[in-house]
């Protein structure tokens, strides 16, 4: 932070949810829950593609990065989120606040490349069949998958870095449960106008660029389908994407809400629950509608545990 005649901030206060001890403890329990089943079901996503030789292609490659984003995504999140909620309170220092907004940034943007990256693979498979082990090889998928992570986190320090060039001289209570751009814009004495411009490049880049890049593939995807004589054919090809539409869907609609709505106490109050749905709920969420109800999945996940499954 630079230094000037304000005082700086050296903490925030994280305004998440409301005071009342009743509705703590309904909240403790509620987010404790999500992550508790999120840890758990992309853990077994990521043991069952891992040690089972059958799922080592492209489709199940992206799915165990999906699980693994969804990990590091909400374990940025929820864990600050708890100790508050347990009545350790709710500030975060500077550092802490710089730190988790780097690592949110980072992963939301990798998921969303990522699920442009799967939706790639998807129309590889349906449209192009015959070239697939050529277009998706092994080498294409580490490639893709490590850019996936190089672009977003590259994109994560640009902004981690503008906005620690800022100042913070008070007030310093964050309206939501965890840092993130446009929160800490408010917040900020000091001009915006570069972070802003950079915000609205990532939004075009992460955000509508990759989305029209999806929805192009899916459009060549439906088509390919509909084309199928079969309608045992028809049904299996929708099943395998039908899952991951769902997901695009709501995270493309979650993260661009947060960085395109207004400043007002209402909209800031639904940021909060819309944040809660790419933080806590698609986590946990994504390895029943992806994975967990795929039959190789299942049937890895017997292989990996017999007496539980």
């Amino acid at each position: 932070m630079a230094m000037n005649n304000y005082t700086s901030v050296v903490e925030f206060v994280l305004q998440g949810f409301s005071g009342d001890p009743g509705f703590q403890a309904f909240f403790l329990a509620f987010f404790f829950l999500f992550y508790i089943l999120a840890l758990a079901g992309n853990t077994l996503i990521i043991m069952a593609i891992s040690l089972n030789p059958s799922l080592h292609t492209p489709m199940y490659f992206f799915l165990a990065n999906l699980a693994l984003l969804d990990i590091v995504c909400t374990s940025t999140v929820l864990p600050k989120l708890l100790e508050g909620l347990v009545g350790k309170g709710s500030h975060i220092s500077y550092k802490g606040c710089m730190t988790q907004l780097f690592f949110l940034t980072w992963f939301l943007g990798a998921e969303l490349l990522l699920l442009t990256a799967m939706a790639y693979d998807r129309y590889v498979a349906i449209c192009r069949p015959l070239h697939y082990s050529l277009l998706m090889s092994r080498p294409v998928c580490v490639l893709l998958a490590g850019s996936v992570w190089l672009i977003s986190a590259v994109n994560s320090s640009v902004h981690t870095g503008l906005m620690a060039q800022l100042d913070f001289c008070g007030p310093n209570k964050i309206r939501h449960f965890l840092c993130e751009i446009p929160t800490l814009l408010q917040l900020s004495c000091s001009p915006t106008t570069i972070n802003n411009i950079m915000t609205v490049f990532a939004d075009v880049y992460f955000g509508v660029v990759n989305f029209l890049l999806t929805m192009v593939s899916y459009s060549f995807i439906i088509a390919s389908i509909l084309r199928i004589r079969s309608a045992e054919g028809k049904r299996r090809a929708f099943s395998t994407c039908s899952a991951h539409l769902v997901v695009v869907t709501l995270y493309y609609s979650t993260v661009i809400y947060t960085y395109v709505q207004p400043g007002s106490g209402s909209s800031l109050e639904n940021g909060k629950v819309v944040a809660l749905l790419y933080t806590a709920v698609s986590p946990t969420l994504n390895p029943l509608t992806h994975s967990l109800r795929n039959k190789d999945v299942k049937v890895a996940l017997r292989k990996v545990f017999p007496c539980v499954c």
